[in-house]
Order: C-alpha cells, then structure tokens, then sequence
C-alpha cells in the first residue's frame, strides 16, 4: 500500500518533469527545431489542428525554418497563424513553401526569455510540491484509520521527501541547460 503510493509519487513527479521539458522545448533558442511551431494551431476546413497536421516542418539550416504545407490554399491561413502566435516571427512565402527565419537573440530578449524559463520551472516544482502534499495526506489518512502504524508513517513521509527532493533536483538541472542554451550565443 505504502509503496504503491510511493510508485504513484515517482510516476507523477516524472511526469512534471517531463511536462516542463515540453514546455521548454517551445521557447526558442538561436537554433531552428520544428518543435517551436508544434503549439501553432491552423484553422483547417473548419476545425483547429497543429500545423503539423497541415503542413511538412523541416529546418531549411540553422537559423531557417520551411513549412510546406499539404494544400496549396492552406499558404495565408499558415503564414497568418504564425504571425499570430506569441513567437515573434514573420514568415516569408515563396511559392507553396513557407520560410521563417529565426532572428538571433538580442541581450534583452535572452534575458526575457530566461525569466519565462525560469517561470515554468517554477510551475513544475509546485506541482512536484503538490504531488507531495496529496501522497502524504494519502499516508495521513491510513495512519487514521489506523492501516499503518506512526513509525511507518514517518519513514513514507521521510521517503515521500527524499523522491520529492530528487525531482525538484532533476527540474533544477533542466532549467540550468535551458539557460546556458539560451545564452550561447
């Protein structure tokens, strides 16, 4: 029973950190990677879909993006949902293939950037937290109905914090990579 709790504490935290590695993936760097326009969404026939559902993402060369689209009206409605979205890019078509440079990363911008980075480390290490807080009222409610006895539930909440301290580390280490990549210039 304790260790099933455990188990769920390790499976959710993993998942926290895995979450944030997500997130952190869609925060550009000096480099193309076609994970950056994954959360884009295009309106297609009617309906929201990623752009990766309606179009090919492949790296033209390091600092260049190429879309190509499966329709060829499908061009405008690609090239405006990525001005709209929140990265700060002006795709450029040519023909049925959309270009999207990436512009180097200004001072300002990197140091924007690392805030935001740091912002959702933070989220992951409160839902990590959170996890914590859920298992141990979990260990809390046996030691009331008297299923396991104070000696028990000391040592789960000790182990509880040790798994706890564990991920919070491994949130840390991601974030520390994040910010040396995003200031390699």
């Amino acid at each position: 029973m304790l260790n099933d709790l455990k188990k769920d504490a390790e499976a959710r935290m993993g998942k926290s950190v895995e979450s944030l590695k997500g997130d952190l993936t869609k925060i550009r760097t000096g480099r193309a990677h076609p994970s950056l326009l994954e959360h884009i969404t295009v309106d297609y026939y009617g309906s929201e879909v990623p752009l990766s559902q309606a179009a090919n993402i492949s790296v033209g060369d390091a600092r260049t993006l190429a879309v190509t689209p499966w329709e060829k009206q499908m061009v405008p409605v690609i090239e405006k949902a990525i001005m709209k979205s929140d990265l700060g890019l002006n795709p450029v078509t040519a023909g049925e293939v959309i270009r999207i440079p990436l512009p180097p990363l200004t001072e300002e911008r990197r140091k924007d950037m690392i805030k935001v980075v740091r912002h959702e480390g933070e989220n992951a290490k409160v839902a990590i937290r959170n996890i914590r807080r859920d298992i141990l009222s979990d260990v809390k409610t046996l030691l009331k109905e008297k299923e396991i006895t104070e000696d028990q539930d000391r040592q789960t909440q000790d182990e509880v914090q040790k798994i706890t301290d564990k991920y919070v580390a491994l949130v840390d280490k991601v974030l520390q990579e994040k910010e040396k990549d995003l200031m390699e210039i």
